[in-house]
């Protein structure tokens, strides 16, 4: 008789669930980071006409070569630093995972952050080990570095600014993390765009150091494309992990019109960060609610039953992301994206009405 899943399924995997993405049709959707903002209708015509030229009959060229150059020259990246592209920073901490993951060897990370860099290291087969953030969700860097010296790990993620706290670490202490881990320390930088810091100029300090971007925030989720920059004798181990072909025709092809737009991006990042402000205002102004800092283009509030208001909002078609259960820390917590003004509009109505 052929065997079920409970008796093939590798039992860390049995014992995890899957990545959950609510369904969002109808609703005014702030629950994923995303930027609020389409292309104008003018840029949109030019890239269907540049999509429309898009050899889809073709395999794409396999390390975007021509995508990378101008990622490097738009970005800033180092002179001797090296690109890798993925589909999405998914794709990219999948990659770095598996080609770190010895047996027994450890993942590190803050705690808690973005649940991908756990979910990573056991789909690997690595040991995950969480180092617990102060209550303000601020990096206890005492704490991280003596657990580096009594786990060695090969790998640390550090989220710069973290998720889903939105806290940005303090870069004189991210650094001494780094000197202090003999491992790769991967720097995501998801949300740079908002933040306005970066530890890419600081590539050539480091030997371990990889930082590691997504374009999914400054308004590209859907092309999926995420890169990163390292040392040349990094990118060429982690390419050996990389599906081949793993970024698309299309998604180089958009990819590389835009980046010749940025500046188009680059003003709608601006006008998500002044009304950042305007929403910070209004959830601080709603009893009960204890909003924490951000750097990045989202806040998490505290409120008195997120499960409550997480379905209250639901029911008046507004959609947040409920963390209540996930950790400790983030008890009776929803992170709230910035929206556009009508959205966050909408948003303050409805929670006021769902508290």
């Amino acid at each position: 008789m052929p065997k079920s899943p409970d008796q093939l399924v590798r039992p860390e995997i049995l014992a995890i669930k899957a990545y959950h993405v609510a369904e969002a049709a109808g609703m005014v959707k702030l629950d994923a980071m995303e930027n609020p903002y389409r292309l104008p209708p003018e840029m949109r015509a030019e890239l269907a006409s540049v999509l429309a030229e898009a050899e889809i009959n073709r395999y794409p060229e396999p390390t975007g070569r021509k995508l990378r150059e101008l990622l490097a020259a738009r970005m800033n990246v180092p002179a001797g630093m090296e690109l890798l592209l993925g589909n999405g920073s998914d794709d990219l901490i999948q990659i770095v995972t598996m080609a770190l993951a010895k047996p027994g060897a450890v993942a590190m990370y803050p705690d808690p952050t973005f649940v991908m860099y756990k979910m990573n290291a056991v789909l690997a087969g690595m040991r995950p080990v969480g180092v617990q953030t102060r209550a303000d969700f601020s990096l206890d860097t005492a704490a991280f570095v003596a657990a580096v010296r009594e786990h060695n790990p090969a790998l640390v993620f550090i989220a710069y600014p973290n998720n889903p706290t939105g806290a940005l670490f303090d870069a004189d202490e991210v650094a001494e993390i780094v000197r202090a881990t003999d491992g790769v320390v991967v720097l995501d930088e998801a949300y740079h765009v908002f933040a306005q810091k970066t530890f890419m100029h600081r590539l050539g300090e480091f030997p371990n150091l990889v930082v590691m971007r997504t374009v999914s925030k400054l308004g590209l989720a859907g092309i999926r494309l995420g890169y990163l920059a390292a040392r040349p004798e990094w990118v060429r181990e982690f390419n050996k992990v990389r599906q081949a072909y793993n970024v698309s025709v299309l998604t180089q092809a958009a990819a590389e019109f835009i980046l010749g737009k940025l500046d188009v991006l680059e003003a709608q990042a601006s006008m998500i960060r002044k009304e950042k402000a305007v929403l910070r205002e209004g959830l601080v102004g709603l009893a009960g609610v204890t909003v924490f800092p951000s750097e990045a283009n989202f806040y998490l509030a505290r409120v008195p039953d997120a499960v409550k208001c997480f379905e209250a909002l639901k029911a008046q078609g507004v959609l947040v992301r409920n963390f209540h259960g996930a950790h400790p820390a983030l008890e009776n917590c929803l992170r709230i994206t910035v929206g556009t003004p009508e959205e966050n509009r909408i948003l303050l109505s409805a929670m006021r009405k769902a508290l």
